[in-house]
């Protein structure tokens, strides 16, 4: 460092990554030091600067080696571990500044030689003693594996057997037979047999023990809780997402036009998907992007972008923060709000640039054989390119990692979907990229529901079992075929509505209240 950045440094008084000493009294004051910028972002310790005052007291030749001496065995004798710093010196009138710069941890927590950790806290720092905060630091560095961990009373009872199922079809696509000796294909198969298929005489249950998801012993991992169990919040009550629709710019805002029921998202890591998914895409408006008015438009924040983001806060979270995944719409911006900063050693830059560094492997790894993302760091690329404008903040006061996407103005006073969904003109005239309101007939609050649900393909027995009624003709004819032939519902494969994997997605249209 030149000396007029010291001096600019020291002008701003000590910040939370710089730290000034007039000189080293007491090597253990500055052992902690060093284990506070450790267990933080990292920093640097300047010698010859008055902490109190600011005034520049240069070292001279001989106390600048001594200090630079002393400096190197504090870091390699009073910390557990121990670590390594880099010394400089600079010249200033008078003499010289040493500066010491100390990296961020990749072993946290860092000790002092009397066993107390210290983290930085502002210009300060602080002891630790948080059994909470010592999970995170070790989370952070890949030294504690929270998805490895156990859950002790969960069963193959509290398992969804379609997901694991969904799972085992999609992991072992390449090593399934088209179909069985009696001429069933694997997709009509239940989860155990889909197992046998893979490995004569086993169960699901045996290829999850064979994937690490469940231990040798029988108990099963935090990661296949999160993505097979029925209900996640039963084992851990904060795994889920909290998505509000506000009026205005304000999250203090008491006023929204669409919560999402806490209810809708018991479930594991695709039920969450699917349904955050279905609260934007009632919640955001759909544009025409073709001047032919016919046309389908497309949702006003592109899906690849929010099924990226999406699925990014719901894997990379950190599972030691007790606290939900957020989202929230306001009228100029959409927030996705994901537990805990990130791994040490990652920048909001790496990010971006396409670096993936996960910090659950084990949920990671499995989970994109659920939800749609490639897992090789190009996901978010892929979404910026969609030309959205974005920007990503490692909140450290709030412990999370924040998305935020701007909404264009166009939208910003468009209606909302909230209850029923009322008809209205659509105007021939409208111009390319404005929103374009499409008549249709009005529906019941059950069958906006369905339509809702049905924001990803959707097959009937889903829909039934969703209303928790029985797939009968009538039912179909209400909840489905009516629907269809409103205009809300297509079906998958148009050209043969009775196919055995016939599915059911919502229309892609804009309502006005």
């Amino acid at each position: 460092m030149t000396e007029k950045e010291i001096l600019e440094l020291r002008d701003l008084a000590e910040v939370g990554k710089v730290q000034f000493k007039e000189r080293i009294v007491d090597n253990y004051d500055i052992a902690c030091e060093m284990c506070a910028l450790s267990n933080y972002k990292g920093g640097r310790i300047i010698i010859g600067i008055n902490d109190k005052t600011g005034a520049v007291n240069p070292l001279s030749f001989k106390e600048t080696q001594e200090t630079t001496q002393a400096l190197g065995n504090i870091a390699s004798t009073m910390l557990n571990p121990s670590i390594l710093i880099e010394t400089d010196s600079s010249k200033v009138e008078g003499g010289n500044l040493v500066i010491a710069s100390i990296k961020e941890g990749t072993n946290k927590p860092y000790h002092d030689n009397k066993g107390i950790i210290w983290i930085k806290q502002g210009s300060d720092k602080r002891k630790i003693f948080d059994n909470m905060e010592l999970k995170a630091m070790m989370d952070d560095c890949g030294i504690f594996e929270a998805d490895e961990a156990v859950v002790p009373d969960a069963t193959m009872e509290d398992m969804d057997m379609e997901s694991i199922k969904t799972f085992l079809l999609k992991k072992f696509r390449d090593a399934l037979p088209k179909q069985t000796d009696d001429g069933r294909k694997p997709a009509d198969l239940n989860a155990d047999e889909i197992a046998s298929l893979l490995i004569k005489d086993k169960t699901a249950a045996d290829i999850l023990r064979n994937l690490k998801l469940i231990k040798p012993d029988g108990r099963f991992t935090v990661a296949a809780v999160i993505l097979f169990a029925k209900a996640v919040q039963r084992f851990f009550p904060t795994y889920t997402a909290k998505c509000i629709s506000f009026f205005g710019n304000s999250i203090g805002g008491t006023e929204y036009r669409d919560r999402f029921p806490d209810t809708s998202m018991e479930g594991n890591i695709l039920h969450q998907f699917n349904a955050i998914m279905q609260f934007f895409t009632r919640n955001l408006r759909n544009v025409q992007v073709e001047e032919n008015f016919n046309s389908l438009g497309e949702l006003e924040i592109p899906s690849v972008a929010l099924m990226e983001f999406t699925a990014n806060a719901l894997v990379h979270r950190s599972l030691v923060w007790t606290m939900p995944v957020r989202m929230f719409i306001f009228d100029n911006r959409v927030e996705i709000h994901s537990p805990g900063n990130l791994p040490a050693g990652m920048t909001v830059e790496s990010v971006v640039s396409g670096i993936s560094m996960p910090r659950n492997d084990l949920l990671f790894n499995n989970a994109a054989f659920l939800l749609p993302y490639t897992g090789a760091g190009s996901g978010l690329k892929r979404a910026m390119e969609t030309g959205i404008e974005v920007n990503f903040s490692d909140n450290e006061k709030t412990k999370e990692f924040v998305v935020t996407i701007q909404r264009k103005e166009h939208h910003v006073n468009a209606p909302s979907n909230q209850g029923n969904l009322e008809s209205n003109e659509g105007n021939p005239g409208s111009n390319q990229g404005k929103v374009t309101m499409v008549t249709r007939p009005l529906i019941t609050k059950k069958q906006l529901d369905i339509v809702n649900f049905c924001s990803v393909p959707r097959t009937a027995k889903e829909i039934m079992d969703r209303l928790g009624i029985t797939n009968q003709t009538k039912n179909r004819q209400h909840y489905i075929t009516e629907l269809v032939e409103k205009g809300y519902l297509e079906l998958t494969i148009p050209e043969n509505p009775t196919h055995m994997n016939q599915k059911y997605r919502r229309t892609q249209i804009s309502y006005k209240e």
